[in-house]
């Protein structure tokens, strides 16, 4: 099986199989015509349960019309216009082709002698986010497998930045619309249930700083810690974003460190237009950023960044056959010194590969369309009778609700929503997200494609309406 094997030898077996794959997905993407095909699990199920993995196919076509069967023909394509889901984008041309590149060489991006000029290039890309953050000349930080991790290592140096051996008395502060990280990491770094203060917003869902103030001080009066307040740059739910300046001087008249999840929002430090949104960003002591949700790279591509290189200490751990504490002396740079991973993929390569394609206004121009559209959205919306729009969009999520004009029982209307949303996925012509608001059911557009169109919007509010039209007709019926 050494003809398997990805070297010299293989380079041509190696070309015509990836051609063949790349040549399969391309056929795919260009003759999708929906979303999804609305596959059930109980209908996939059966194929691939069929499957002996003990007995291969020995044959890379066989393989992939199998593939084809079991996954390609009914994988959900974000890259649809009509999928307004999560925080899913389509992906560029040129991360795509990094993600080739770095998956056939396979760097490890833990230390320098297995991955030289990849962990300059990753490096370089750290600079470069923090520079335009405004972090700072001792900023870094290091890339991430997404937001989770990026919230928990900077909720990690945090912990350590508090200087106290008493967990019990940390504090953390975070909007109530936060995202679940904040919570997870909590428990992950020992801290206690109580640990994680649900700070309320206002009906445009942006922390209360009237409120966050009042917490700290309650803390303060109380004998506690304030760890940490997370302030939120594109909330999951609403793409609301916290104050950040008034957030940063509350923090720095408590003494807490201020982390800002731009999980979402950090497409907005390529935008042409809406920069200005995230003022108060570079006060932060650390950050989360995710390309793979506003910079249209492939999954995954996050990092963290801090303000003071020096706070990363707290992740460093040295192996002698790994990254001795020699070669710190011998300023040889190993990125595991300052990561939660230890091998790690080279996923900078996709935005390098990006910027040096499309540049940093290419991308800033693709998330600019998808907030101009979401605007759009919400004037559509806040004119149709039947829906009703929770908050005005900061960045490109809408959250409604459709609103029947003969049926007042709001358990009814949770209903008919619920319905709407699972008989649309079921048909594939669209999916869309779902979400709670004050206890009740809402629905959720998560525009990050700039081929999304108001069209589109227009036609999949249509098509909600009536499968909850439906529902309620036929829940006449029965009750009748």
């Amino acid at each position: 099986m050494r003809s398997h094997l990805l070297n010299d030898t293989t380079a041509e077996s190696y070309r015509r199989s990836v051609t063949e794959g790349i040549e399969r997905v391309a056929a795919k993407l260009a003759t999708t015509s929906r979303p999804f095909t609305g596959v059930t699990v109980d209908a996939l199920s059966p194929r691939i349960d069929a499957i002996d993995l003990d007995k291969p196919l020995l044959d890379t076509t066989a393989v992939l019309d199998e593939l084809e069967d079991v996954y390609l023909r009914d994988a959900v394509y974000f890259h649809h216009p009509r999928y307004l889901a999560h925080l899913n984008c389509p992906v560029v041309i040129p991360a795509v082709l990094g993600e080739a590149v770095l998956s056939a060489v396979n760097s490890s991006l833990d230390t320098w002698d297995q991955s030289a000029g990849g962990t300059l290039i990753e490096r370089k890309l750290i600079d470069w986010t923090t520079a335009r953050i405004g972090l700072g000349p001792v900023a870094d930080g290091v890339f991430t497998s997404g937001g989770t991790q990026s919230n928990l290592q900077a909720l990690l140096l945090a912990r350590e930045e508090a200087k106290t051996d008493n967990l019990a008395d940390l504090r953390i502060f975070a909007s109530e619309v936060s995202h679940f990280s904040v919570k997870k990491s909590a428990k992950l770094l020992g801290l206690g249930a109580d640990a994680v203060v649900s700070v309320p917003v206002g009906a445009d869902k942006r922390m209360q700083t009237v409120a966050l103030a009042r917490e700290l001080e309650r803390c303060e009066r109380e004998g506690l810690v304030p760890m940490a307040v997370v302030a939120t740059a594109g909330t999951t739910d609403f793409g609301s974003i916290d104050p950040l300046p008034e957030i940063a001087e509350l923090c720095e008249q408590y003494g807490a460190w201020m982390h800002v999840d731009a999980a979402y929002g950090c497409g907005l430090l390529a935008s042409l237009k809406y920069r200005n949104r995230i003022e108060g960003i570079e006060r932060a002591d650390s950050v989360t950023v995710d390309y793979h949700k506003s910079f249209f790279q492939p999954v995954s591509s996050s990092a963290v960044l801090v303000r003071d290189a020096a706070t990363l200490r707290h992740a460093t751990y040295h192996a002698e056959y790994l990254n001795p504490r020699r070669m710190v002396q011998e300023r040889i740079p190993n990125q595991v010194d300052k990561s939660l991973q230890t091998t790690r993929r080279f996923d900078a390569l996709k935005l390098w590969m990006t910027l040096r394609v499309m540049g940093a206004d290419g991308i800033g121009e693709l998330f600019d369309e998808v907030c101009d559209l979401a605007a759009e959205g919400w004037k559509l919306l806040a004119a149709d009778p039947r829906f009703d729009v929770v908050v005005e969009p900061a960045l490109s999520t809408l959250v409604f609700r459709y609103i029947p004009a003969a049926v007042t029982d709001p358990a009814e209307i949770d209903r008919a929503n619920l319905y709407a949303r699972k008989a649309l996925f079921a048909s594939g012509d669209a999916v869309v997200a779902g979400t709670k608001v004050g206890g009740r059911h809402y629905l959720k557009f998560t525009l990050l494609n700039p081929e999304t169109t108001v069209e589109d919007m227009s036609v999949v509010l249509d098509l909600i309406a009536g499968h909850a039209e439906q529902y309620l007709g036929e829940s006449l019926d029965r009750a009748s």
